[in-house]
């Protein structure tokens, strides 16, 4: 289809059918909830939480999900109905699709042995709504994962699908400012910080435990109590993502090596054991690997905002 995409009470009403019908096949968990997964996910999280080790152990609430999927080698068995849906708005233009949010409800934990069975359901298409990317339809569905017959969580996934919205050319697009840090009483000293170009870390003044981004207490003793010390500015890529599209005029012109094109967001773990999320810099995006060493700098990108990002360190 061609021109405007197709939008009327008809079609809406045609879409809100698909409501209520299955959007994957009614699936079994591939392994029972078990202890070496529950181990690798804290060590990939940095979680130390007593309540995922030993006889007693439960599995990290927000594995929900972990216990459905299909793995690599697998994909998710989609119902006709859900690919139908798709299907009618890849027809009426809204052909572009961004996965926007997630959401999961936590009814009993999950213990190592449960046997998981789960089922998922088109909950809900949106009206049309307008957005930056352009007009669309959020599609959600619900997931039930069910330990022994019982409920034991819900995960609920949303997706934009929508009519990519049309952009000036580029000669003639106005310069677009970064997105502004939301700036709080519990962060406030932080970006004050970063105006004086200082990556600050709270430190607890109990245990002296760090910690990172900012918090009103102590993760550890629980503490209202804290100082501040003052990053080396060394660190190494602990993880990384390279984000291709949706293109935001904001960010594609942010680093030389990567004018106009990907850039690399990545969890940088300072030398002093706190991680940051910032970009990484001064780097082609297809050069970026963990364990790559980097260093802070400052970046100013208008007259009120500077952000700290770090710059690749050739070996």
């Amino acid at each position: 289809m061609t021109g405007e995409p197709e939008v009327h009470e008809e079609f809406e009403a045609r879409l809100k059918a698909y409501e209520g019908r299955p959007a994957a096949a009614t699936g079994v968990g591939r392994d029972p909830v078990n202890e070496p997964m529950i181990r690798h996910w804290c060590e990939a999280m940095g979680d130390t939480n007593p309540a995922y080790t030993g006889p007693d152990a439960i599995a990290p609430p927000t594995m929900l999900q972990a216990w459905t999927m299909a793995g690599l080698s697998r994909r998710p068995e989609r119902t006709a109905a859900y690919d139908e849906l798709l299907g009618l708005l890849d027809e009426s233009g809204h052909d572009a699709v961004v996965a926007t949010d997630c959401e999961q409800e936590y009814l009993r934990p999950l213990r190592p042995g449960d046997e998981i069975t789960f089922e998922s359901v088109i909950e809900s298409v949106s009206g049309r709504k307008t957005t930056k990317l352009g007009a669309g339809y959020f599609v959600t569905t619900r997931t039930d994962v069910r330990a022994g017959g019982e409920l034991a969580g819900t995960h609920r996934f949303r997706i934009l699908k929508y009519a990519p919205a049309r952009r000036p050319e580029a000669s003639n697009a106005p310069t677009e400012r970064r997105p502004r840090p939301v700036v709080n009483r519990d962060n406030a000293g932080f970006w004050e910080g970063v105006a004086r170009h200082e990556l600050l870390i709270q430190r607890c003044t109990r245990c002296g435990t760090l910690r990172f981004p900012w918090l009103p207490g102590c993760n550890s003793c629980g503490s209202l109590d804290w100082d501040t010390v003052e990053a080396s500015g060394e660190g190494t890529v602990y993880s990384y993502v390279v984000m291709h599209h949706p293109p935001f005029p904001a960010f594609t012109a942010s680093d030389q090596a990567a004018a106009a094109g990907p850039y690399t967001v990545g969890l940088i773990e300072l030398a002093e054991g706190v991680r940051i999320i910032s970009n990484v810099v001064g780097v082609p995006y297809d050069k970026v690997r963990v364990g790559m060493p980097v260093r802070l700098c400052f970046r100013r990108y208008d007259a009120e905002l500077v952000l700290p990002v770090f710059q690749g360190v050739a070996r």
